[in-house]
């Protein structure tokens, strides 16, 4: 398209969300479509593997946007050249097919803006990865204990229900019921995009079992999602900066007690960052898993690099386990569940405990997606 026809369909575009920067964007990935085209029609460029490999992969990823910006130009030129017939046709029957002509053009220009707006918004490269999900106690004592023991329960029931698998990788009981820490491995279809908005701290408010005054008690425990990485070679580890602890493995005690050092904790020294498991028989299936989750601990901490300040992201996406610090807040007594994030309230917390947990996934994903397209809008 030339730079007049392009101008044109900037006027023409000036409904597409009322920004046509969005027409400067979808353009340039065009241009760019384009050239990596033309790199690998070229014979040299298949002489570095790397180079060819990552073009490939970038044109597959721009290939949808393209065809559908190609086929939106098309669409608002026929537009145009309809609602010029519609001014200038004299003949009524002829004008009465152009505008309905006109209607259906218009009705697949806001199909095809819909799509486009979804192409452009960018994606959690994440999303589609397992995940591992770790649930801690925090501030309140053994009812904290007892609600990551309730969390376990509602994630348990809530992979369930999508047919995905829980494996235990470690787990520390409470005296008096529940977990001080519980870490599990889950794998299935779109996990991480699924759960990673469970990350932070989760507040309780009931009468705990042991109250003779009736009197509401609030506690807190903390969940924290991260994305299972697929290829290890994503994140490089020196040997040399990791410290391989060893150790007996704690339980309930009976039969099923480990009687050998099987349980790995490991240390990456630079960091500090620590991954354990202890629940395999095998101290090699357990280090393997500890790797694995540690893997995945670096990967979100240089991706949190990457934004501005590391700590506190780290901060942001845990909490510290106080009260105060709430992504929700269960309330036992009114059978309400609230989202402080987005001002969600639902009184269905029964339900939410069984796993359906739907009810508040489905918003919660809704709001990222309009925050991203106010931010591409203002872009």
């Amino acid at each position: 398209m030339n730079q007049k026809s392009l101008k044109d369909l900037k006027n023409l575009t000036s409904e597409f969300i009322k920004n046509p920067k969005l027409i400067d964007k979808l353009d340039d990935i065009r241009i760019r479509y384009a050239e990596i085209t033309e790199k690998l029609e070229d014979p040299n460029t298949y002489k570095d593997r790397k180079l060819s490999e990552k073009l490939n992969k970038e044109r597959s990823q721009i290939e949808k946007p393209v065809k559908h910006f190609l086929d939106y130009q098309e669409l608002l030129e026929k537009i145009n050249d309809t609602e010029s017939l519609i001014s200038d046709e004299n003949d009524k029957e002829l004008k009465i097919l152009a505008e309905d002509e006109l209607k259906e053009y218009s009705d697949k220009r806001d199909e095809l803006e819909n799509i486009l707006l979804d192409l452009l918004v960018e994606k959690d490269p994440n999303d589609s990865k397992n995940a591992f999900l770790e649930i801690r106690a925090g501030t309140g004592g053994d009812e904290a204990a007892i609600f990551a023991g309730d969390l376990y329960k509602m994630y348990s029931k809530f992979a369930e229900k999508n047919s995905w698998n829980i494996e235990l990788i470690n787990v520390t009981e409470s005296d008096h019921g529940g977990y001080k820490e519980i870490i599990l491995k889950i794998t299935g279809n779109e996990i991480y995009g699924q759960l990673k908005f469970e990350s932070g701290t989760h507040r309780v408010q009931r009468v705990p079992d042991t109250e003779t005054q009736g009197r509401i008690h609030t506690s807190a425990s903390t969940v924290a999602v991260l994305p299972l990485i697929d290829e290890i070679d994503q994140i490089e580890i020196n040997p040399a900066d990791l410290r391989i602890d060893t150790y007996r493995a704690s339980g309930a005690g009976g039969q099923h007690v480990n009687k050998t050092d099987s349980a790995v904790r490991i240390t990456h020294i630079p960091t500090g960052t620590v991954s354990e498991c202890q629940e395999g028989r095998s101290q090699h299936k357990n280090k393997a898993q500890a790797l694995s989750i540690l893997h995945s601990k670096l990967l979100m901490f240089k991706q949190e690099q990457q934004k501005k300040n590391t700590a506190e992201e780290r901060k942001n996406l845990i909490g510290s386990g106080d009260r105060s610090e709430r992504i929700r807040t269960y309330n036992f007594p009114q059978g309400r569940i609230s989202d402080h994030r987005i001002n969600l309230t639902l009184y269905n917390l029964s339900e939410i405990l069984e796993g359906q947990l739907d009810d508040l996934i489905t918003p919660l994903i809704a709001d990222q997606e309009t925050k991203k397209l106010t931010e591409l809008n203002n872009e």
